[in-house]
């Protein structure tokens, strides 16, 4: 069953409740509010493909973070596939975390 423009936009808000679920495992904030997802590319297929940057190329995570993510994206009944790429450009920064994340931190 192909995914029409009214079920991407669907499925994408699953995968952003599932992202709040997902923590960064050295601050203690979900992956979302540190704006560690760059996008969320859902096709007609109801694949996943999440651009991920990390917080600098040796980030302990690397190779799990990505993974874990996609694993759990996979588990929407509505999602045929999930993948996590690791992306560098842009490149991440603390000014694209949410406000929400930068209050938690104190960096407002």
């Amino acid at each position: 069953m192909e995914a029409t423009p009214i079920d991407a936009l669907v499925i994408e808000a699953q995968v952003v409740e599932v992202l709040y679920t997902c923590f960064d495992p050295e601050i203690p904030l979900n992956i979302y509010e540190l704006s560690l997802v760059h996008e969320i590319n859902v096709d007609e297929s109801r694949a996943v493909v999440l651009k991920m940057p990390l917080t600098s190329p040796g980030c302990p995570a690397a190779q799990s973070l990505p993974v874990e993510v996609a694993s759990r994206v996979q588990a929407i009944p509505s999602v045929s596939v999930a993948k996590g790429e690791v992306v560098w450009d842009p490149p991440w920064a603390p000014s694209m975390m949410s406000e929400a994340a930068k209050l938690q931190l104190r960096m407002l």
